[in-house]
């Protein structure tokens, strides 16, 4: 009588084992393939839903290195932006403290993003007194700079450009810097140079992870 060795399996069952070797490898490689695909579909549905509020103002003020910035240093580049002054004892510490940690995530995703941040108090806040503050609260700047200049050219290009409020009571002096109010808005700026959004990071639950998906569908699909 013929027997079959369990230890030597048909030629038959070698081959279908085979081929579900093969199929579960290939279906593996689909989806490796389309985990990618579907991110970048999802970033683009993404990208088309985020409203445009204008364009980034034309300006030229001075960063912390006492360098000519302007609006062409930003040219192609997804833009987030702040309004802060040195001597703001409140919420300006907690905006800066939230755009760094906004930082350091684009960074470990390998996201290509400038930072930007206008000082409302300019009169105070030289190119020296900026530095210092970047280097007090260990901002990189290596793509955040920090910019001042005269008053009317800053509030021509908070309040008109970007459209986000800052001054100080009427009746205040120029050392009476607890009168100074400003928005406290991250405001989002695309590769083609529209604004995309205005989030409050501070008081409002989930306005940084908003943020930060919005500026990712940006950067994967380069503007939206």
């Amino acid at each position: 009588m013929e027997t079959t060795s369990l230890e030597h399996p048909p030629v038959r069952v070698r081959r279908w084992r085979g081929l579900g070797l093969l199929l579960a490898g290939a279906l593996v490689l689909i989806a490796g393939l389309g985990l990618p695909l579907l991110r970048d579909s999802q970033a683009r549905l993404r990208a088309r839903g985020i409203p445009t509020f204008g364009n980034l103002p034309t300006f030229q003020l001075t960063d912390q290195t006492g360098r000519t910035f302007s609006d062409a240093d930003l040219r192609g580049e997804i833009v987030v932006a702040d309004f802060i002054f040195t001597r703001c004892p409140t919420v300006c510490p907690l905006l800066t403290a939230k755009m760094a940690r906004l930082q350091r995530e684009a960074r470990d995703k390998g996201l290509s993003v400038r930072f930007v941040s206008f000082s409302v108090d300019p009169r105070y806040d030289t190119p020296e007194r900026l530095a210092a503050y970047a280097k007090t609260r260990h901002i990189d700047t290596s793509n955040w700079s920090l910019l001042t200049g005269s008053l009317e050219d800053v509030e021509t290009t908070v309040l008109e450009g970007f459209r986000v409020m800052m001054g100080r009571d009427a009746d205040a002096g120029d050392d009476d810097f607890l009168s100074i109010f400003h928005g406290e808005h991250f405001v989002l700026v695309d590769g083609e140079g529209r604004i995309r959004g205005y989030y409050r990071v501070v008081d409002e639950a989930g306005g940084l992870e908003s943020l930060q998906r919005d500026l990712e569908a940006l950067v994967r699909t380069r503007g939206g």
